[in-house]
């Protein structure tokens, strides 16, 4: 058997981004550290951090006051800013520009007077951060069908932005479908969906062209993009499973596989990658092979109160 590693995979540059925030307030104010929802959707990130002081809560109510707070990568609606800005938390954001990027889109539509469509799953925390930063109504979608069925008061003023963790391809048909039914929508240009996302799903595709018997994604079950690179592979013919850690491979899996792809959604660490070839190894696999892959040279700034 032998293994070929996807390139790139693991973490992006906004979640390397969020996790030295955290970190870096820990060495600055010490434990414990509180931070709204996970920072990442990963277990292993989140146990690793709450093992060192972190403390991670579902509401801010469960904050003392005065507390050092850091909001998720994956970002929260002004309502939240305020009731933090209340309750005297020192706030650190950690929200990833790219969210960001999409936040500043929406209101600029809204404020030119449009009806703003968000392409993405509802629930999701960057979905319902980034509905609670528009003043109106937003209507959230994540399918054609729903498309089909949209009612919009004036066709004329209408705009979308996506889910960063969506890739260009997952939301083509669903943009290509709003086009469709209403010429005049207007929206980002596609360099503004998240890289990260997209080069990891090529990295998928090019793994499965080289005829995959067996794919695994290293991912949290949370994680939007783990599970959707488990999916890809899927649609390419390819028995993929999405795992959290090297113990959940079962070795039934790998009877009679031959090549075997790896991969790693943008919030698992590298580490857990090596923990999977080391499980592999003892499973019978002979042979690693990192593919070629497109660098990843962006890196985001820290918050200015932790670059000093």
């Amino acid at each position: 058997m032998e293994v070929r590693l996807a390139n790139p995979r693991g973490f992006c540059a906004g979640v390397d981004r969020a996790i030295e925030i955290v970190e870096r307030a820990l060495e600055l104010h010490g434990a414990p550290v509180y931070v709204l929802h996970e920072i990442v959707h990963n277990t292993h990130v989140v146990s690793d951090l709450s093992s060192r002081g972190v403390k991670f809560v579902d509401t801010l109510e469960e904050v003392p006051s005065g507390s050092v707070t850091i909001f998720s990568a994956h970002g929260v609606s002004d309502e939240v800013v305020r009731s933090a800005e209340r309750r005297g938390l020192k706030i650190i954001d950690a929200t990833s520009p790219r969210v960001t990027k999409v936040h500043l889109q929406a209101q600029q539509y809204r404020a030119k007077g449009n009806h703003v469509i968000l392409i993405g799953h509802p629930g999701h925390p960057e979905v319902e951060g980034t509905r609670g930063r528009i003043e109106g109504p937003v209507t959230v979608l994540s399918t054609v069908e729903e498309v089909e069925r949209l009612v919009i008061a004036d066709p004329e003023r209408l705009a979308y932005v996506t889910q960063t963790t969506l890739s260009i391809d997952d939301t083509r048909e669903v943009i290509e479908a709003l086009v469709r039914r209403f010429p005049a929508i207007k929206g980002p240009e596609l360099k503004d969906i998240c890289y990260a996302t997209q080069n990891r799903q090529n990295a998928v595709k090019q793994l499965a062209d080289e005829g995959l018997d067996v794919l695994l994604v290293i991912g949290s079950k949370n994680s939007s993009n783990s599970n959707r690179l488990a999916e890809l592979g899927a649609r390419k013919g390819v028995r993929s499973y999405l795992i959290d850690n090297a113990r959940e491979i079962r070795g039934e899996w790998l009877e009679a596989a031959r090549k075997i792809g790896v991969t790693a959604g943008a919030s698992a660490p590298e580490g857990l990658v090596r923990q999977v070839i080391e499980r592999l190894k003892e499973l019978g696999v002979d042979d690693v092979q990192e593919m070629q892959g497109a660098p990843e040279g962006v890196e985001f700034k820290l918050p200015e109160e932790l670059a000093r």
